[in-house]
């Protein structure tokens, strides 16, 4: 195990348990105490976990991960989810992408999808999106014409945020909107950590004719801070396991299409 893979999967478990004492990690993680140690220290540094005596607490129950830390979690989860997502993506679509590890995921596999490139060279779907990170990636696709909403950049999640991007959302029509999402519940609906995201991705539901939101396994039946939208404007669901029955009755009464993503 790599010292990324080892930080990532530390910070996993502080998440999951609200604190761990350096015993815990140890036998959790397969290392030493002294590795333990140094690994904490790397990451209270950065202000990711705050040291107690004999291990590490979460910073509190709101916080966010840091993109880069989140990208190995549920990996094959997220890669057939983006498989099955960028199929439903047709050319000459005008498609809205928010941040998130399984919507860059989606860009990804939309950015190498042979069916999506016309013979002639020219770009054949058209990105919009506030995830700086996105924008990057796919500037180099030649079938790929990218539009960048502006806004104030979230170093959490490379993510534009603020009045500027309703402003350019507000200008224009999407055939379909993907949507990653923190937590996806029968009462609340599509929900993620912080208000400014959440803000943003009304804005793309408001401007697309089609909602398809992104999440694996781990997202389903949860609540987290801010409301994007309820269940009953969400067309489509991609996740990656079969969900909760309750959960699947409001997306069956609501209309919405469970994929389940092989």
């Amino acid at each position: 195990m790599t010292q990324q893979q080892r930080l990532n999967a530390l910070l996993e478990l502080v998440s999951e348990r609200g604190n761990v004492t350096i015993a815990e990690i140890g036998e959790a993680l397969g290392i030493s105490a002294a590795t333990a140690r140094r690994d904490l220290t790397a990451l209270a540094e950065q202000r990711l976990v705050t040291r107690t005596h004999g291990g590490a607490a979460a910073l509190g129950t709101g916080y966010e991960l840091p993109l880069q830390y989140k990208i190995a979690r549920q990996a094959d989860a997220k890669m057939a989810i983006a498989k099955a997502t960028a199929a439903l993506i047709n050319v000459g679509d005008a498609v809205g992408l928010n941040g998130g590890t399984t919507t860059s995921e989606v860009a990804r596999v939309i950015g190498r999808s042979e069916h999506l490139v016309r013979s002639d060279g020219d770009a054949s779907v058209t990105i919009v999106t506030n995830a700086l990170n996105i924008a990057f990636e796919l500037s180099v696709r030649s079938h790929v014409k990218i539009v960048v909403t502006g806004g104030v950049a979230r170093r959490q999640s490379y993510e534009l945020v603020g009045s500027l991007v309703a402003g350019a959302l507000a200008e224009i029509a999407l055939d379909v909107a993907i949507l990653g999402v923190d937590g996806l519940s029968a009462q609340f609906g599509a929900t993620t950590l912080h208000e400014g995201e959440a803000s943003v991705s009304q804005e793309f539901v408001k401007v697309a004719k089609r909602v398809i939101v992104v999440a694996d396994s781990t997202k389903m039946t949860k609540a987290t801070f801010a409301r994007i939208c309820p269940l009953d404007r969400i067309d489509v669901l991609v996740t990656d396991q079969s969900v909760d029955p309750t959960l699947a009755d409001a997306l069956a009464a609501a209309g919405v299409e469970l994929i389940i993503a092989a």
